[in-house]
């Protein structure tokens, strides 16, 4: 019996929906430049021993505390643009009177069909679905097991009234049992307002996938909102290119962007933002202050400690005057806000 986490079957239609793409050819969703996606299935197991017996820090020492979800500080009709991170790529967006969630991946295992788990760095995760407010907008950027959990939406569909999502993920959410009509998919540099706020989905430079037979068959990229007072950008996964100076020409400059930065490794090279490629791409699309996500989730790379992504970072954004803030999870954050502190210190024994 097919697990519900593969997600939506495809079908003959779809294939021929899919093809209308101008980003779809050879019979599947393809990269702007010339990107070997994944390493070749002769390295597999080469991969695999790497990641059971490389000596990096891959998990913190304690399990990463989460602060307590504050409904007062999140909703306050103060005007401002608010977020709250979860780790990874998890984001709750508060952007012109509405919430919006971004990737909400929160279960407790990234790696639900694999033979070993990849547990997450903090715990109970599921459970601040149960105290989120309505969920106006929920957006994924690509169906990979990290950004699209199958018991997150499961808890999150009786409070979320829309989804935006990339080309080809509305089959999964379908087969879940989201309503059709609650969801909009988007191809690159697709524009729709919603209450107020431009969103445009941005390309990158990544892959996508939930099993063999149906990688490349659903798009990737990121999420710029445009409001009247705030101009932020979610990068979304993927690797170094020239699209991110055509965002920032297209939509920048950016008051604020999500930038995807850990789970890099040599081996693919080109999926993933290392931790001054993700600083320069920021500088690139005209980001005038960033964050790094894609970390202090789980352990997705034997090649860095969990920390080393922020830590990096930090480096890179004050060689290259790049303004950086790394609020701790949980911590409703305004866009003025600054967070320079290494919180994460606390959970590394020296």
């Amino acid at each position: 019996m097919r697990s519900k986490q593969f997600g939506g079957k495809l079908s003959k239609s779809l294939i021929v929906e899919y093809s209308q793409s101008p980003n779809w050819r050879a019979g599947r969703f393809q990269n702007l430049e010339t990107t070997e996606a994944v390493p070749g299935f002769l390295k597999i197991p080469q991969i695999i021993y790497k990641q059971l017996t490389n000596s990096k820090k891959k998990e913190p020492d304690a399990s990463l505390p989460v602060a307590p979800f504050s409904v007062d500080a999140f909703l306050a009709a103060d005007g401002k643009t608010k977020f709250i991170w979860y780790g990874h790529s998890v984001v709750l967006l508060r952007m012109n009177g509405k919430t919006l969630l971004i990737d909400p991946m929160l279960g407790p295992d990234c790696t639900p069909i694999a033979p070993f788990p990849t547990k997450r760095f903090s715990e109970n995760t599921l459970q601040f679905i149960d105290d989120f407010p309505e969920i106006d907008l929920l957006l994924l950027t690509h169906d990979h097991y990290d950004h699209l959990d199958y018991a997150s939406i499961q808890k999150l569909k009786a409070k979320t009234k829309k989804y935006f999502v990339a080309k080809g993920v509305k089959r999964h959410l379908l087969s879940w049992g989201v309503d059709d009509a609650l969801i909009t998919e988007f191809d690159w540099w697709d524009k729709h307002g919603f209450e107020g706020i431009q969103i445009t989905f941005t390309p990158t430079r990544h892959f996508s996938g939930r099993g063999l037979k149906d990688r490349f068959k659903s798009l990737w990229g990121g999420w710029a909102f445009q409001t009247k007072e705030a101009n932020v950008w979610f990068s979304g996964d993927g690797g170094y290119g020239q699209h991110f100076k055509e965002i920032g020409n297209q939509l920048g400059p950016f008051d604020f962007a999500f930038m995807e930065c850990g789970q890099y490794c040599e081996d693919w090279a080109l999926l993933h933002l290392f931790p001054d490629e993700s600083v320069t791409a920021a500088i690139d699309a005209k980001v005038n202050k960033a964050m790094p996500v894609h970390w202090a989730g789980f352990a997705l790379s034997y090649q860095h400690d969990w920390h080393e992504p922020a830590a990096e970072f930090v480096k890179a954004a004050i060689h290259q005057s790049l303004a950086y803030t790394l609020p701790e999870l949980g911590k409703v954050t305004d866009l003025s806000r600054t967070e320079m502190g290494c919180w994460w210190d606390t959970y590394i024994t020296h």
